[in-house]
């Protein structure tokens, strides 16, 4: 049985939050991670940062396809909604590893796999994102 069900917490902006480095993916990976259905983010490139992250939803509509989300669907087990936010901050993680090899399903081979826990969700906020690791602009 497929579910939409939110399972991290909203929280809300903070000064704190605004500091933070901050991490493009594009929909409907960002929904993903921030809702607490993976585990871990696969990347070309490691990294040595441990603790929050913001995480962006990218402007893209690459991976947003009815084709790719009945594939991302069936193998997370969730139906993804429709109406997701593009273009803007949309939560925040705790990254606390980064290794090659890893036992989650989610791990794809000869990549790094950054390990993830702790996903909360924001109230939406629109701004560029960025490649690698960028701050929010102040405002």
């Amino acid at each position: 049985m497929k579910t939409s069900k939110r399972r991290s917490p909203l929280v809300r902006w903070s000064p704190r939050l605004k500091k933070l480095r901050a991490l493009s993916l594009r929909q409907p990976w960002a929904w993903l991670v921030v809702n607490g259905y993976k585990d871990i983010e696969n990347r070309s490139w490691r990294t040595n940062h441990r603790g929050p992250l913001l995480i962006h939803a990218s402007q893209s509509r690459a991976d947003f396809t009815p084709e790719k989300l009945a594939v991302i669907e069936q193998k997370y087990g969730v139906d993804v909604p429709w109406k997701v936010e593009f273009g803007g901050m949309v939560g925040d993680i705790d990254v606390l590893d980064c290794a090659k090899k890893h036992s989650s399903n989610g791990k794809f081979r000869d990549s790094w796999g950054w390990v993830i826990a702790n996903p909360r969700r924001l109230p939406f906020r629109e701004c560029k994102g960025a490649v690698g690791f960028f701050r929010l602009k102040s405002s």
